[in-house]
């Protein structure tokens, strides 16, 4: 099975050209501008791909609130010139979303089934918009919500608390009033390489790892397996601001991968031992 990647480059493709060694992968990244319907186009006609794994996205999530116009430019615009390009040219499409499509206001975690309105921030609704489109030119498409990621050579949240854990700091302070699902792309990339074999699935499929976490949670859970003697103080979004609101929940429940008969995703906390392991 030949496999093309957008965003070959990014930190979930290089997990993707790792994990998926056994197939016939075509990475492309910015040399292929998936703004540019012309070009994506004619890369599936050149390599004429079984499979479109869409990783290319605009995710510095600050940035799109002030890049609004190239937020969905690339989010939407990018998303539907590869679902109309893998339409024209039968390729399956399995196109990569994230949890900040819902607003966050919900008390329990978000099921493929609950309202999706692209959420509070620019970010979300330039996702969200790409969802759409996909759905509208490529309907037999498989869109993969995650969240919380990091992965090898970043950036990620872990690798900032790394970075700023160098002894230089008498303390953290780290949120403690969001929930979420760390997660990692190798937990990802193995489950994309599960789907790969069933070209049957469609809709929507949580990734995310089981459990959840706030990230003053998971600031204490990296320091610990890394042996770190960091301290860190838990404090309050507000006590934190960003351009972009940060949703206060966007756990993802697994319902469609229970029914699938799939494995579960891993425990966030296994999939972090995991990674930090080898860093």
């Amino acid at each position: 099975m030949s496999v093309l990647i957008t965003g070959a480059k990014g930190m979930l493709g290089r997990t993707l050209l790792h994990e998926l060694r056994t197939f016939e992968l075509i990475p492309t990244d910015i040399e292929t501008d998936i703004t540019d319907r012309v070009q994506i186009d004619a890369a599936l006609a050149t390599y004429r791909p079984d499979c479109v794994i869409h990783c290319a996205a605009m995710t510095a999530v600050d940035r799109c609130e002030s890049e609004r116009e190239q937020a969905f430019q690339i989010n939407a615009l990018g998303s539907e010139n590869v679902a109309r390009a893998c339409t024209r040219h039968n390729a399956r499409l399995i196109a990569i979303s994230t949890d900040y499509v819902f607003s966050g206001d919900s008390p329990r975690p978000y099921a493929e089934t609950d309202l999706a309105d692209g959420g509070k921030t620019v970010y979300g609704q330039s996702k969200f918009e790409g969802e759409q489109r996909i759905r509208n030119y490529a309907p037999h498409a498989l869109i993969a919500r995650i969240a919380w990621l990091y992965g090898h050579g970043g950036p990620s949240f872990v690798h900032t608390m790394l970075a700023l854990a160098d002894g230089s700091r008498p303390e953290l302070k780290v949120v403690n009033d969001q929930f979420g699902n760390p997660t990692s792309t190798t937990a990802v990339a193995r489950h994309l390489r599960l789907l790969l074999q069933h070209p049957e699935r469609s809709g929507i499929v949580h990734l995310s790892c089981e459990g959840e976490a706030t990230w003053y949670a998971f600031a204490c859970e990296i320091f610990r397996l890394k042996n770190i003697p960091q301290k860190v103080i838990p404090c309050t979004t507000a006590d934190y601001p960003r351009p972009a609101p940060r949703p206060a929940n966007t756990r993802l429940e697994k319902t469609r991968l229970r029914e699938s008969g799939l494995p579960p995703m891993p425990h966030w906390k296994e999939a972090l031992a995991e990674f930090l392991s080898s860093v």
